[in-house]
């Protein structure tokens, strides 16, 4: 059996020197080339389990060769070297199809985990068992958006860039994360997933990070973090956006060094980890406002993956709701739909996406007869798929009480000739009272389902409720 075979381009003899000694101890077969034009013909001529180039050459940039190594159609991982803090040249790399990078001065250790990463991913036999046709994906649905779903879910498996996955709150953000680590190389390591909302900020240093034994009151033992947990594997930042600005500037050092320092402990420890992070919240504007840090933002943000709220791909809803009964029903006899209730389901807008489609379901059982789910223990209150913005009015006898409290603002703007208010902040306070007035009003004042129908949090209905002045009518 032959070694895998690799292909080093850099134009310093010496640090080509090093990297072809270091690999053939690896037991692997090395090709050398000193320029884009000889990396080119090697290509052209062998298959390689790997092409490791530096970004700048003599006759051209190693870009080039990521680009056309990518769309070679050859499935050959890619892998880039940088410049010491070059990370911007590392982000364009992976956005090109790079697999992953190393930065010069090369440090040898992090050189080996980057080359087995790459040889697990195109030695025989070596698709993870989660990437079989055999085993079914987590992400159920033969909608259009979820075929291109699954398909782009198995191209970015293959790379070790960081994955940004964006969409609404119970779209099944955490099960493309899974998925994209069931079908990497990495799916016999860990799969860390992190609510960042969820630690205290005095305690996510220790969190992230781990702590040595007595590094302060309380760490009677040593403990690992979860980059030191996630090794090899996969670490999921859940509402990333959600990280305090100083967290974010220590865990920015961690992911570009691939480095952590425990508390109380004197060196760093290398980890290597893949980062895919998640939110419901806009990072980009959340930079803007000074939520998030640029730099970091730039550094998940490598390869972005957008996750289809339920509302638009309504024809998975069948398979759906079948897989979920079929759960519930924990290996006994599963519940069926009875008449009508697959079309009201179709109607719904599910705000809550495909966690509230479980919900729904979950709560019909409780009030279903003989195991048949009926329309009326669905218990469905919020508005139709297309009216989902369109809030109805409220009626006049709560419209009536609600606005009775007085308003911040002296009296209802006016509109002039020109269509145009006369005091467009007035006009803006007015209409946002009116469409929480009217959300407060179909929801009969429960304010955590108007905060969903309105796209808002709970605590953010109960701010806005509070400056506008409005207050529950009494019964």
């Amino acid at each position: 059996m032959t070694s895998p075979r690799i292909l080093v381009v850099d134009d310093e003899a010496d640090l080509r020197e090093l990297l072809d000694i270091t690999l053939v101890k690896m037991g692997l077969d090395v090709d050398c080339a000193e320029t884009l034009g000889q990396a080119r013909a090697l290509f052209a001529a062998s298959e390689y389990a790997l092409v490791l180039t530096d970004m700048r050459l003599p006759d051209g940039l190693g870009l080039e060769l990521v680009r056309e190594v990518a769309a070679s159609g050859k499935g050959t991982p890619i892998a880039v070297v940088t410049a010491y803090g070059s990370a911007d040249n590392a982000v364009v790399a992976l956005k090109a199809g790079a697999f992953d990078y190393v930065s010069k001065p090369v440090v040898l250790d992090d050189l080996r985990v980057m080359v087995r990463s790459a040889l697990r991913l195109t030695s025989p036999g070596s698709a993870p068992p989660a990437a079989s046709a055999a085993t079914p994906s987590r992400l159920i649905g033969d909608s259009a958006a979820m075929q291109a779903l699954r398909a782009q879910i198995a191209r970015l498996a293959r790379s070790m860039a960081p994955i940004a996955i964006t969409g609404e709150s119970g779209s099944g953000k955490e099960l493309a994360a899974r998925e994209i680590h069931a079908q990497s190389s990495r799916a016999a390591r860990p799969f860390i997933a992190v609510n960042c909302g969820a630690i205290p900020e005095a305690l996510m240093e220790a969190e992230f990070f781990g702590y040595r034994k007595g590094a302060f009151t309380g760490a009677a033992d040593e403990r690992d973090g979860f980059f030191q947990a996630a090794n090899g594997g996969t670490l999921m930042l859940d509402e990333v956006a959600d990280l305090p600005l100083a967290m974010q500037v220590k865990l920015l050092r961690a992911i570009q060094e691939r480095r952590v320092r425990k508390i109380g402990a004197t060196a760093e420890q290398p980890v290597d980890v893949r980062i895919i992070s998640a939110t419901h919240q806009d990072l980009a504007h959340c930079v803007e406002t000074g939520k998030f840090r640029q730099d970091l933002f730039y550094r998940l943000n490598v390869i972005e993956l957008a996750l289809p709220p339920l509302r638009e791909r309504l024809a998975d809803l069948g398979v759906l709701t079948e897989a979920i009964l079929a759960r519930l029903a924990g290996g006994g006899q599963k519940a069926v739909l009875g008449a009508q209730v697959l079309e009201t389901l179709c109607a719904y807008s599910f705000p809550g996406n495909v966690r509230e489609l479980e919900n729904v379901l979950e709560r019909a059982l409780a009030f279903a007869n003989d195991g048949v789910v009926e329309v009326a223990d669905l218990s469905l209150k919020s508005a139709r798929v297309g009216e989902a913005t369109a809030v109805p009015a409220p009626s006049p006898e709560f419209a009536a009480a609600a606005l009775a409290a007085p308003a911040p603002v002296a009296a209802a703007p006016t509109l002039g000739p020109d269509g145009l208010p006369d005091s467009l902040p007035d006009y803006l306070i007015q209409v946002e009272r009116d469409i929480i007035v009217r959300a407060l009003a179909q929801t009969q004042f429960n304010r955590t389902q108007a905060a969903q129908l309105l796209g808002i949090s709970f605590r953010q209905l109960r701010y806005q409720m509070q400056k506008l002045d409005i207050q529950q009518p009494e019964q």
